[in-house]
């Protein structure tokens, strides 16, 4: 699947790494992401229970009652395969990891459960390739 149908056909998107400094990469991204008509659920345990961006922010991604469909991920490298078990848990469709950000084993993770992989991609950059 083409990242153009992954960002028309999936509106739902856990963020996870979401930071309440909205001068942050993350914030910047989650803030023109439900500008484009997003679902953006915000994942950061340091700050769970409080609202980013006026959304409710999750201590993990199985908090989030809602089916989500895309991963995205703004933490580092060494942190993806565990995310990437996370993405097969809930079930989601895609991980992206954002610019920079790499891991074999959490690609092997998920594309051994149908999931797709992006990396070393920004959703906002991608949506406005497409989109804008």
């Amino acid at each position: 699947m083409e990242i153009k149908e992954i960002l028309s056909k999936y509106k739902n998107i856990a963020l996870i790494g979401a930071s309440k400094d909205l001068t942050k990469t993350s914030s910047v991204v989650m803030k023109h992401l439900q500008q484009y008509g997003f679902k953006v659920f915000p994942v950061n345990p340091s700050v769970k229970g409080e609202k980013i961006l006026n959304e409710n922010v999750f201590e993990k991604v199985s908090d989030i009652q809602t089916k989500v469909d895309i991963i995205n991920v703004f933490r580092p490298a060494n942190e993806a395969a565990k995310i990437a078990k996370e993405t097969v848990e809930v079930g989601a469709k895609v991980l992206w990891l954002q610019l920079d950000i790499k891991s074999e084993e959490a690609r092997q993770i998920v594309e051994e459960n149908d999931i797709i992989y992006i990396e070393d991609k920004c959703t906002k950059i991608e949506y406005e390739k497409y989109f804008k």
